[in-house]
């Protein structure tokens, strides 16, 4: 006998049931709970060497790729070299937009042992803090962006946008293993429409929350070598064609010269919004560089006292390094000094070593590119965008602050997925202001993270996540 069909009525209840099930929002989450997985699976990284130099990213990888397989989520595995592995994981939405990555490395700087007070991989909890290479660079966004992803799988939260996470080799040092290789050979497992990934953070000053930065560019660094020649003697007859004084002379004029002021959305915004949030005299001087501070004397109370904000307004120059001669009694014949030159997004820089050679005015010395991998340029994120307004609104809901768009003095791996035409924003849990300068920050000897503000990243990103790739409700 031939099987009988469904009823029309009954297959068009299930039809329905499945739909509601598919917008529903997800079920409440035990969250003390997660912060006990959260606290796991950091402290687990954190005790991974993964130093960049050398660069062993492997068991990190592994580590990624063993639990997030462990919960049926879709993961790839891609390496330029054996033991620096990229891992992409990726949770399949309906396709209606494009997809949401979520990015962050797994190597760290290398550590000076004898210089910590508590073990450098250790993930030592003391005070409220957790203590160790990487908790704050970027093992933290690691970790967030993990617990994201099984939180996603284990949710079944409805998704309008795939959302990948990439836990990405060689950020610190070693990008053509990373970034650069997935771009060149891999970018269509993590091309999207959007990217969060390091860069920001919520400023705690006095255990009080500010502002939420969000990185949305960052300058281009750039090394420029200057080399002095002149004519060898001894070091008894003094020659006006000395090329360590001819070197000393250029890199004085170089760090002299204040190159041209020049705002970008991202920067007229960030200072828009500072003046708002700051004593008058302050607001006045944040003010007077909207307006081009025509007197200079913003931007030199700036250089003196806020320096970060100084080389946001301009293509920055930094003399480095300087060598000269062998020996006390011989006059050498060159001396060379390093340049580290961060370039503003758009800088155009043949015309700029062009000024450069106008403000040095010496043929003896000369300007050459040195050695050192730098990353491409690339407009701004745009602030109009649904990804900045969700994560203003997260910020505001969960840190109770304004939201600051910021360019980054330093570099990221976010300038290659810019550059190849992606939104990207830069992130990050809450931090003391007051860290950096007593020795807790990022890089340093060490480097923590406030418990607390691991755990409620965690619940931010999350947030941030579903509000952007998930479903809503027509």
């Amino acid at each position: 006998m031939p099987r009988l069909a469904l009823p029309s009525a009954f297959a068009v209840l299930l039809l329905l049931a499945s739909l509601l099930r598919a917008a529903q929002p997800p079920a409440p989450l035990d969250w003390n709970a997660l912060d006990a997985e959260t606290l796991k699976h950091f402290s687990a990284l954190v005790r991974m060497d993964t130093s960049d130099p050398p660069g062993n990213e492997r068991p990190a990888a592994d580590y990624l790729v063993q639990v997030l397989r462990a919960e049926g989520i879709e993961t790839q595995v891609f390496a330029l070299e054996p033991h620096r592995p990229n891992v992409v994981a990726r949770i399949k939405g309906n396709g209606k937009k494009r997809p949401l990555l979520i990015m962050a490395h797994t190597d760290t700087v290398n550590v000076d042992p004898k210089k910590w007070k508590h073990p450098p991989f250790s993930a030592h909890r003391e005070g409220g803090h957790i203590y160790g290479r990487g908790t704050v660079d970027d093992k933290d966004n690691v970790a967030a962006g993990l617990m994201t992803m099984l939180l996603l799988k284990r949710s079944r939260v409805a998704l309008d946008r795939d959302v990948i996470f990439l836990a990405e080799a060689g950020e610190e040092g070693a990008v053509q293993v990373g970034i650069e290789f997935m771009v060149r050979e891999h970018f269509a497992a993590i091309d999207a429409e959007f990217c969060l990934a390091e860069g920001g953070s919520i400023i705690r000053s006095g255990g009080q929350p500010q502002y939420g930065s969000v990185q949305t560019t960052e300058k281009i660094p750039n090394r420029l070598r200057l080399v002095a020649r002149g004519v060898a003697g001894h070091g008894s007859v003094p020659l006006r064609t000395n090329a360590v004084v001819r070197l000393a002379r250029a890199v004085a004029n170089v760090a002299d010269w204040q190159t041209p002021m020049r705002l970008n959305e991202t920067t007229r915004a960030f200072f828009e919004r500072l003046a708002t949030l700051s004593p008058p005299e302050e607001a006045a001087r944040y003010r007077a560089i909207l307006k081009g501070d025509e007197s200079g004397s913003a931007q030199e109370y700036l250089a003196d006292k806020q320096p970060r904000y100084y080389s946001t307004l301009r293509t920055s120059i930094s003399p480095t390094i300087m060598n000269a001669g062998y020996r006390v009694n011989v006059i050498p014949s060159e001396a060379e000094a390093t340049l580290d030159v961060r370039a503003l997004p758009d800088e155009d820089m043949e015309k700029f070593i062009a000024q450069l050679r106008q403000v040095i005015n010496d043929p003896s010395v000369t300007i050459e590119r040195a050695p050192g991998h730098s990353r491409p340029g690339a407009p701004p994120s745009s602030l109009a965008t649904e990804a900045f307004e969700v994560l203003e609104r997260a910020i505001k809901s969960h840190y109770g602050v304004v939201t600051l768009p910021t360019m980054s003095t330093g570099a990221t791996d976010m300038a290659f997925l810019r550059s190849a035409g992606i939104q990207c924003f830069g992130i990050g849990p809450m931090i003391d202001m007051e860290d950096g300068a007593k020795g807790f920050g990022a890089h340093s000897d060490q480097e923590r993270i406030l418990e607390e503000a691991l755990y409620k990243f965690v619940r931010f990103k999350w947030d941030v996540v579903v509000q952007l790739a998930g479903t809503r409700a027509e």
